[in-house]
Formats: C-alpha cells, structure tokens, sequence
C-alpha cells in the first residue's frame, strides 16, 4: 500500500480460557484453516499438562505462559551485507515479532518431538520450556550466544 499502513485486527480471546494470547497461538498452530481442529488440539494439551504437573499450584495456562516466556528472545541476528563482507548484525526483537518467534519456535520443536499425538508433542515441549530446558529453549540461548559473539558489529545496525 502506497499511502498508509494496513490496519491492526484485533484478534478475539479463544472460548474457554478467554485470552487473546491463545487464540493468536491456535492461529499460528493452524493448518488449511482447520482451526477447531487447532482448538481441541490446545485445549486436549492443557488437559495433559493439567495431568502431569497436578502437584504444581499453577494452571495449565500459567504454564504455557511461562513457558513461552522462557523462549522468547530479546535479540537476534540479521545478515547485512557491508563492503563485499556480510556480517551478522544483532538487532532487537520487536514486541509482536518476539511474540510470532516464539510461538514459531515452540510449534516447529513440537512438530519434530517424536510421539502419538500433536497434543502429546506440545504438552512436552511445553513442560520442557517450562523448566528451561528443550530443542526451543536451546535455539533461544544459541540466538543470544550469536547475537553475543557478533557484538562488535552492531555499529551496522540497520
């Protein structure tokens, strides 16, 4: 668009939990726009977490939240091309960016989990980010080691 930015659409909080966060997270788990098929997906994963952390005073939702805030990197790495060099720039993550990296991250490691179902995948991946620990969690740490390592370019920033 020439003239001005596309507006904003809001994004309505999902049925059960009533948070927008959840329904942003099924959107982006959604495949061919099976989004009920995305829903009960989410919902049976709570149900598997709820199970498996039942000693744990916090909800399922609580969990997931935590979770996605333990993968969420505040910086990353962007090539930039400089005098016939290319180097890796570390910039800043803007706020919906970290948001869709996250979620991006957190459903590609679950994917690749070997195990029954999708709900089983991402209760795993869930739980293991939750205690810091998982494919997800290992790609946030090596962004920020490489965003650390390349510190000295960030002069070049964009």
């Amino acid at each position: 668009m020439r003239k001005s930015r596309p507006k904003k659409r809001t994004i309505l909080p999902d049925p059960k939990f009533n948070d927008s966060r959840v329904t942003r997270f099924v959107n982006d788990m959604m495949w061919d726009g099976k989004k009920s098929t995305s829903f009960k997906i989410f919902y049976e994963c709570m149900d598997i977490i709820e199970k498996k952390m039942k000693d744990s005073e916090e909800a399922p939702l609580e969990i997931w939240r935590k979770a996605l805030d333990n993968i969420t990197p505040s910086v990353e790495v962007k090539s930039r091309r400089i005098g016939g060099a290319t180097f890796q720039v570390p910039t800043e993550i803007r706020a919906d960016r970290k948001i869709s990296v996250s979620h991006k991250w957190m459903l590609l490691y679950a994917r690749k989990r070997s195990g029954r179902s999708m709900a089983e995948k991402l209760a795993a991946e869930i739980l293991a980010a939750y205690n810091n620990e998982g494919a997800a969690f290992k790609k946030k740490e090596d962004t920020h080691r490489m965003a650390e390592a390349n510190k000295a370019f960030s002069h070049f920033r964009f």
